[in-house]
């Protein structure tokens, strides 16, 4: 009885596969992981990439054990993580579909440094540089935790010392893809606010 008045009263679910199409959170953010490898800077397209720590500042991004990519994070014990915009979206999906053991990927991007030997790429509106803090294998990936060490924005993207979105215009990966941020509608911290019971 009480099942069919659960149905009646709300939307029905799906069951889904717990598979890789299915499991995991979205929208994702599209970032490139900036390593540098055999002294060339290495770029990889990643989604799975999320703020982990506010105090001291940390982000985790998630690599495939067999990416060429874990090579220079192991080696030089730092990576960036990088923002490209919705028009550097040819170069970012290359550097996803390539990899570097095979092709020199060093001149897709222009590469600056901060205090780190992690390259960011000058064309992403947003970088930034990390070093390694943590790395936990779980399977068929490794989640490398970097402390931030320096971030760097555009200046035509930013207002306020803060990342402007819709300026950046992120790439926003779902399930093979490829999606433009969305307008502002709502403030944080304030539309609850509005909630009455």
């Amino acid at each position: 009885m009480d099942l069919i008045l659960i149905r009646s009263v709300f939307m029905e679910k799906t069951a889904l596969e717990t598979t890789m199409s299915h499991a995991f959170l979205f929208p994702m953010p599209t970032v490139l992981v900036g390593t540098e490898v055999e002294g060339k800077p290495n770029y990889m397209t990643a989604s799975w990439c999320s703020p982990a720590c506010a105090s001291p500042p940390m982000i985790a991004v998630a690599i495939n054990h067999i990416r060429h990519t874990t090579l220079g994070i192991k080696e030089m014990g730092a990576f960036s993580i990088n923002v490209p915009s919705t028009r550097q979206v040819v170069e970012t999906d290359y550097c996803g579909i390539v990899s570097g053991d095979k092709s020199d990927k060093s001149r897709v991007f222009t590469s600056f440094y901060g205090t780190l030997k992690a390259p960011m790429a000058n064309e992403c509106p947003f970088n930034v540089e990390c070093r390694l803090h943590t790395a936990v294998d779980l399977g068929s990936h490794v989640l490398y935790i970097g402390e931030v060490e320096g971030v760097f924005v555009d200046q035509d993207c930013a207002a306020d010392y803060n990342p402007d979105p819709v300026k950046i215009d992120p790439i926003i990966y779902i399930k093979g893809k490829y999606y433009h941020v969305g307008k502002v509608f709502a403030d944080a911290f304030l539309a609850g606010k509005q909630y009455k019971e």
